[in-house]
């Protein structure tokens, strides 16, 4: 390691560890805020990237040369606008709920200082989405980007800073790695003020997180299937299976990666394809493919990631028509003997015919077991015996019907929780199966009130010492029941109750309320 390299980890970590401190005592601050105040600067943090989308959507593709300017607009207006709409109603500050039947009230609490990871093909959007779901539950957050994203990233941070500094929010709350380096992004995530470990990219990256003794949530590869039965409408089946590959090149994990058609309708939703620019590659070409678009090792080769079919087209030395918008590799199998029926974040689509969705089941999931299990499945049908099928038996908890694969999974075309984050579950190697959103960076207390008393045999009676049971007498001089006495169960304390106390101790600790 050369003195500059090793100049420029230290550099990085002592910035690790200056954010996470900074972080924690703007927190500490933070955690007295009103909901009142935690919404008005969440609003002006989303409004000023919103407002400043196109530039940072150019911003991300100059740096990192993946995918498409206008397309990155779309996914950091979403990150911010859509996100936040999601999650703008949901209290995060004091009481939350209340269940009087139960004699239960739940009241917010912070989780601490967040880290969030963030990748190089969705890097300024994941961002966004990291701190304003971080902040909305009274966090701190710091953003680790990718080391060839980091200016873009910063970029889209910086806003978000000023504007929540402008609205009231602590200096130092949210921040963002300038130095960035994997020692700096390691100390970071163990570092003891870091409280919890948001981690979006690819697996080594998310293995790392999960490996430092913290919390973390993460992700998973998508190798995503979509299914097309004999009772799709297959126009609309081709149209959103060649918009949403060609989506930013295919950047999004939740792209489909295979396309599995019932045979019946096969040769009709080619046809379709071709019309709307998918371009079905000769076995040469697809040879030429699977050596451009991985590495000798297994590994997805970054040249080849976000790219055009005419960039890809050049890499691997063949020619597609300038009409393309992806490309099409038959494949006849799944596994390392078919490199390409493995998650592919560009534009090359794989392509099997299956007769019967019985048939389309098993194919589903072999793929998803070759690099999915957990994230996403698409399937076009107007049969709902097999859409829940499919619903039922695949290994995958987003489970889009009809729709993108690539803005159905995020929750821009249907109704799951918006976001950048999306967990595979267990089978994935995550804690969750959800998208992730505010309620997992938000810890609650729950006071409980006394329902019943504890059951008879619960009461412990103490020998004397000749061994016989000791009992307690009463004021009148008779021997006292275990029933007698008993201290008497207070109601659940009414909401203005409860916000008296929390206030008076609030007050008491020093912070307002």
């Amino acid at each position: 390691m050369s003195h500059v390299e090793l100049d420029s980890d230290l550099r990085s970590i002592q910035e690790a560890r200056r954010l996470a401190l900074a972080a924690r005592a703007a927190q500490r601050e933070f955690a007295h805020a009103s909901q009142d105040e935690v919404d008005r600067i969440c609003a002006a943090m989303a409004d000023a990237v919103y407002r400043d989308a196109a530039r940072l959507g150019q911003l991300a593709t100059d740096e990192t040369g993946y995918g498409v300017p206008e397309h990155k607009r779309i996914k950091v207006e979403f990150a911010s606008r859509t996100v936040w709409e999601s999650i703008r109603d949901i209290p995060t500050v004091g009481v939350l709920r209340r269940d009087d039947d139960k004699g239960i009230v739940e009241i917010g609490w912070p989780v601490g200082v967040v880290v969030g990871l963030c990748p190089s093909t969705n890097p300024n959007s994941t961002a966004v989405y990291k701190v304003l779901i971080s902040v909305k539950a009274r966090n701190a957050c710091i953003i680790a980007p990718h080391p060839s994203a980091k200016a873009c990233t910063y970029e889209a941070v910086r806003l978000m800073i000023e504007a929540g500094e402008r609205a009231g929010m602590p200096r130092g709350l949210v921040g963002c790695m300038q130095e960035v380096s994997l020692p700096g992004s390691q100390e970071l995530m163990r570092h003891y003020a870091t409280s919890m470990i948001l981690a979006t990219g690819g697996t080594p990256m998310v293995r790392a997180a999960h490996s430092m003794g913290k919390p973390a949530l993460g992700v998973g590869p998508g190798n995503v299937p979509v299914y097309v039965d004999r009772s799709a409408d297959v126009l609309a089946a081709a149209t959103a299976i060649v918009n949403s590959k060609a989506f930013d090149s295919s950047t999004i994990c939740a792209t489909e990666q295979s396309v599995v058609v019932d045979a019946p309708v096969a040769d009709q939703l080619r046809a379709e394809m071709e019309r709307l620019g998918a371009h079905f590659v000769t076995a040469s070409e697809k040879a030429a493919l699977e050596r451009t678009v991985f590495n000798p090792g297994g590994g997805m080769n970054p040249a080849a990631v976000g790219k055009t079919p005419q960039a890809l087209a050049a890499l691997a030395g063949i020619e597609v028509p300038p009409s393309a918008r992806i490309l099409v590799a038959e494949l006849a199998g799944v596994g390392r003997e078919e490199p390409l029926s493995a998650e592919k974040l560009t534009t090359v689509l794989g392509w099997y015919v299956e007769d019967g969705w019985r048939a389309g089941c098993e194919r589903s999931i072999e793929l998803l077991r070759f690099g999915g299990d957990g994230h996403s499945l698409v399937i076009h049908a107007t049969d709902d015996a097999v859409i829940m099928a499919f619903g039922l038996e695949k290994p995958a908890f987003r489970i889009l019907v009809n729709t993108w694969g690539t803005l159905g999974a995020i929750g821009a075309t249907t109704g799951v929780m918006p976001a950048m984050t999306l967990a595979p579950g267990g089978i994935g190697g995550a804690v969750v199966s959800d998208n992730i959103t505010v309620t997992h960076l938000l810890n609650v207390k729950r006071l409980a009130f006394a329902r019943q008393e504890p059951p008879p045999g619960a009461y412990h009676h103490a020998p004397d010492v000749r061994g016989a049971p000791r009992h307690t007498t009463s004021g009148t001089g008779g021997t006292a029941s275990p029933d007698r006495g008993r201290r008497q169960t207070a109601p659940p304390a009414s909401e203005d109750q409860v916000d008296r106390i929390v206030r008076r101790v609030l007050g008491e600790l020093g912070g307002g309320p």
